[in-house]
């Protein structure tokens, strides 16, 4: 393949959302930065859904439009990587590996015990969580790792899932605070759904965090200026997207390229986690 100094990466997610959400854009900055500072640079595509993803991956390869792939949201029967080798498609994994791809990851299980130990350290005994959807890889992770800790600790966990939107946020929390026996905390998978879990509550009559405690994950500018500021499990999303390029220009420039991992999530309190009343 003809070198062209573009490394691809699409995004299947609605662009409402993309807009609203600062993960990726935190992400892709990161990826940017490192990238510039070799003389590459980012082709993004953003598209409704895998099959379109897909479609773009075999015009890239038709036109030899970019050197390699960042592939992103792994999710369970994957048909993505091995399209992408089907095509010669370089490709570096941002996440959960797969076989014969560079990867690099994060600590979802360690990240999940340690928001799990920080709530049990306050007294909640029943937690409920807000996931993203359950086909991505890294959702089930996070699942499996939450009921094992609740069930060595001796708390009470409930996950209902949600789609990473202000809707499904606002909606979930409702339907768990009318449960005959609400959870005291809950965890967000991702901040928008935390902000707007937090109005609903606060909509409902709900004190937080003498009420309710909430989590959000990925910290942003969102849950600090949130009112109250939220609590969150915070990842360097910058630093993410740099070892995500660094492992990307290795691969491209024939270097071996070993599995990296971002450092475990920890919690940031702020203002909306306290004892359990």
């Amino acid at each position: 393949m003809t070198a062209t100094s573009a490394v691809g990466l699409v995004l299947a997610r609605p662009p409402r959302l993309l807009g609203a959400e600062p993960f990726f854009m935190e992400f892709i900055a990161g990826i940017e930065e490192r990238l510039a500072e070799r003389g590459r640079s980012v082709l993004l595509h953003v598209v409704a859904d895998h099959a379109a993803e897909i479609a773009a991956y075999r015009r890239w390869a038709e036109r030899r439009l970019v050197d390699a792939v960042i592939l992103v949201n792994r999710t369970v029967d994957d048909a993505r990587p091995a399209m992408l080798r089907e095509l010669g498609l370089p490709v570096v994994v941002a996440g959960e590996p797969v076989e014969g791809a560079p990867a690099v990851r994060r600590d979802d299980v360690g990240s999940v015990r340690a928001a799990l130990a920080h709530l049990a350290g306050l007294g909640h005994r029943r937690i409920a969580r807000v996931s993203g959807p359950s086909t991505l890889v890294h959702t089930r992770t996070r699942t499996a790792a939450l009921l094992e800790a609740a069930g060595a600790a001796g708390v009470e966990a409930v996950v209902v899932e949600g789609d990473y939107s202000e809707e499904s946020g606002a909606k979930l929390t409702a339907q768990l605070l009318a449960r005959a026996e609400p959870p005291s905390a809950i965890v967000y998978d991702n901040d928008l759904m935390a902000v707007a879990g937090l109005h609903a509550a606060k909509g409902l009559g709900q004190r937080v965090p003498d009420d309710l405690s909430l989590i959000a994950w990925d910290d942003s500018s969102l849950c600090r200026l949130a009112s109250p500021a939220l609590t969150t499990m915070s990842l360097d999303v910058h630093l993410f997207g740099e070892l995500v390029a660094e492992s990307v220009v290795r691969l491209v420039e024939g270097d071996p390229v070993a599995e990296r991992w971002c450092p475990t999530e920890t919690v940031v309190p702020r203002e909306t986690t306290a004892s359990c009343a």
